[in-house]
């Protein structure tokens, strides 16, 4: 475990004892597709790093439609900041997408690890403040741009791979969480892909879509000011 812990960006400035250490804290989790790690409200003693698969962090409306919040793939770890609260609770409801396999890290005993490591420490702020701008930018996204945008956006940033342009991909989620992700119900999202697909913009083929006009999907996006927005890391 201590060779996958070094590969998370939280972890990876621990010398070889510090890592031992988290280990030592540490116990994994399997989990099945769907299956729930923890509800809102429930005491959040702990914070999660994915190994495998994917995780759904989402709420429930009043009316009881699902709202997914975040979904969180291998190698990113959720919950973390929580430790940071005097009575902490998870905000969120956290269920498996596919087959997912977790660390859980103790989080009293991480708090202890991080008044020694303070490039630790400044790393946890840092991911803590890129969320943060992260959320802030998609709130106004959410409220200010058509969901034609946000879809064009989405798909304009699954495009791009290591600075070059990619011509097809797969998604790794399932429609309907990621419609959810992006606020519009999953046959509005389906009509959006059947329109792009009208216009030759893109080829959608169950979870594959072949991009056909980069060009033409950026268009869309940039008339609502959010081209290649990424909403969180697991999408």
């Amino acid at each position: 475990m201590p060779s996958e812990l070094r590969e998370a960006y939280l972890f990876s400035q621990l010398d070889e004892g510090q890592l031992e250490r988290v280990r030592k804290m540490s116990s994994q989790i399997e989990l099945k597709d769907n299956e729930t790690l923890f509800e809102a409200g429930d005491e959040a003693k702990r914070f999660f790093l994915v190994q495998e698969g994917q995780m759904k962090l989402s709420r429930l409306s009043m009316n009881g439609n699902e709202k997914v919040i975040e979904v969180v793939i291998a190698g990113h770890t959720f919950a973390e900041a929580l430790m940071f609260s005097d009575k902490p609770a998870y905000p969120v409801r956290a269920s498996a997408i596919g087959k997912t396999r977790l660390v859980a890290v103790d989080s009293r005993g991480f708090l202890d690890l991080l008044r020694e490591s303070t490039d630790t420490c400044f790393r946890v702020m840092g991911d803590m403040s890129m969320r943060l701008r992260r959320m802030i930018k998609e709130i106004d996204d959410l409220t200010l741009q058509s969901a034609t945008g946000r879809v064009a956006g989405y798909l304009c940033g699954k495009s791009m791979f290591k600075g070059q342009s990619r011509v097809a991909f797969d998604l790794a989620t399932p429609k309907g969480v990621l419609a959810s992700r992006l606020s519009v119900k999953p046959e509005t999202f389906s009509r959006i892909l059947h329109n792009f697909t009208d216009q030759g913009l893109v080829k959608v083929k169950g979870g594959h879509i072949e991009i056909l006009d980069v060009e033409g999907l950026r268009k869309h996006a940039e008339s609502s000011g959010i081209c290649g927005q990424h909403i969180g890391p697991g999408c």
